[in-house]
């Protein structure tokens, strides 16, 4: 099961008198993990190291540390929270004192770690989309139908015949879901995936 952030969060930590501000949001694609990070990022800072999540694709970037010390560590701690659609990043305001890789390593990581582990989620639930097509009489039916099964009307067209609807609803849902829509409207209705 994957989670999802429900809002953004921020950790800081203080390793050998470095300051390490951990940012977390949820973010859908590419251009609005990019803006997130442009948003969080300070300039003043020594280093701003960041990873994403996205299904199969994902980012990371050392900003100058040394590589495989912070960006990889960041997207580890994603991952290993379970956390999808993420994106974070961890600022570095150097304190003096060198942490050496594992040290960076362990202070990156840990850090987003913490802040995804104190964030609030919720989780993932694959949907899939359908076009119902009914008679007009069996709208209704297809409504409560949809609330019942925690699904979401996307699009409806009216034409002679009756009603098309593009619903969503959990994967997991979808046979259960024909079958007591084929009840209610009386086998007349038509159920492709889209």
């Amino acid at each position: 099961m994957s989670y999802r952030l429900i809002e953004p969060v921020v950790h800081e930590a203080e390793i050998k008198k470095s300051r390490f501000i951990a940012h977390a949001a949820c973010a859908d694609d590419e251009s609005q993990a990019r803006a997130f990070i442009e948003r969080v990022a300070d300039p003043a800072a020594n280093h701003n190291c960041w990873a994403w999540l996205m299904g199969q694709n994902y980012r990371f970037d050392d900003d100058g540390e040394p590589g495989g010390t912070a960006g990889r560590p960041i997207l580890q701690a994603i991952e290993s929270q379970g956390y999808d659609f993420t994106v974070v990043v961890v600022t570095r305001f150097f304190g003096g004192i060198k942490l050496g890789t594992g040290g960076l390593a362990r202070a990156y990581g840990g850090t987003a770690n913490e802040a995804l582990r104190t964030a609030e989620a919720a989780p993932i639930i694959p949907k899939v989309r359908l076009r119902l097509s009914l008679p007009f009489e069996f709208v209704d039916a297809a409504h409560h139908a949809l609330s019942e099964f925690e699904g979401d009307k996307l699009d409806e067209e009216y034409d002679s015949e009756g009603v098309t609807l593009i619903v969503t609803i959990p994967a997991a849902s979808r046979q259960v879901f024909a079958e007591h829509l084929r009840n209610l409207a009386k086998g007349q209705v038509r159920i492709g995936r889209i």
